[in-house]
């Protein structure tokens, strides 16, 4: 009985590539280690070839196909990159296999190898437009019957080119070309948690805050140049003028009152009436 596969295996990544390296020959275009796995570059006609062996030689052993993945890079003269996601149940390991091509140059596929490929392959056909040669079902399997263009393409607009809707006039679904009533989308590239700096009106209103030390969005240095900004304002007056007080320098008939009316040591009696018992008192 084999033992038990390691917990992690990211040191397995060096021997991998060596084996690899022996195995494919020259299939294998590069080999390289990113982020702790490893990206094979094989050539496009030797992909099943390549990845029967990456299953079935001892030391290797990825039996499990988990993804098959589209990139486009437009600027590259094959600006498609088909990637294969494998993992070895048994070294408990992953690696990928990238394959380049273009919108007429098809790939091999991989259903005999894998019959879940069938699926991930229209997906990609879907997506981006790949090609692949084998496939017994290549039909689109995300987007709507009718549909023109490849979504994930980098020069595909984000609107789309129809669009889809029910007419009550005709009474059945129509496709029509896309109308916008405003700007499709205005993008600021701010994270929704920093807060978007849109200023509507009114919104000067609540630019400083109550008073000090109240919360506020604003920083420090916003805070001193908008106090410094400001111009001194005048106590409103009250309606009962002349009569009413103008200010409130002084404590005289604003019923705010004294500190200590009367209770002050100095504003007590020198004599007092109280006569001490013998013994002495509470007041003695």
């Amino acid at each position: 009985m084999r033992a038990p596969a390691p917990a992690w295996a990211a040191d397995l990544n060096g021997e991998t590539i060596e084996t690899v390296r022996a195995t494919l020959g020259a299939a294998l275009l590069d080999a390289v280690e990113q982020v702790g796995e490893i990206a094979l570059y094989v050539e496009r006609t030797a992909i099943v070839d390549a990845l029967t062996k990456l299953r079935d030689t001892p030391g290797l052993e990825y039996q499990q196909l988990m993804e098959i993945a589209g990139v486009d890079y437009p600027d590259r003269p094959e600006r498609f990159e088909v990637v294969y996601c494998l993992l070895s149940l048994t070294r408990n390991h992953r690696l990928h296999v990238h394959v380049s091509t273009d919108d007429v140059k098809p790939v091999p596929s991989v259903t005999g190898i894998w019959p879940v490929a069938g699926w991930l392959e229209r997906e990609v056909y879907d997506m981006y437009g790949v090609l692949f040669t084998g496939n017994a079902d290549l039909r689109r399997i995300l987007t709507d019957y009718g549909f023109r263009g490849h979504p994930q393409r980098k020069d595909f607009p984000l609107s789309g080119f129809v669009e889809m809707r029910y007419s009550e006039e005709a009474k059945r679904v129509i496709y029509e070309p896309v109308k916008l009533a405003q700007d499709f989308r205005n993008f600021d590239f701010q994270s929704p948690w920093e807060g978007a700096a849109y200023v509507l009106p009114g919104d000067e209103k609540g630019m400083l805050p109550e008073a000090k030390g109240a919360p506020t969005p604003l920083k420090a240095d916003d805070i001193a140049k908008a106090d410094a900004a400001r111009t001194p304002t005048q106590a409103p007056r009250a309606g009962s003028e002349p009569y009413a007080k103008n200010d409130t320098s002084g404590t005289a008939n604003t019923g705010a009152g004294e500190r200590d009316p009367g209770n002050a040591r100095e504003d007590k009696p020198k004599d007092s009436d109280v006569v001490p018992t013998k013994g002495g008192g509470q007041n003695q």
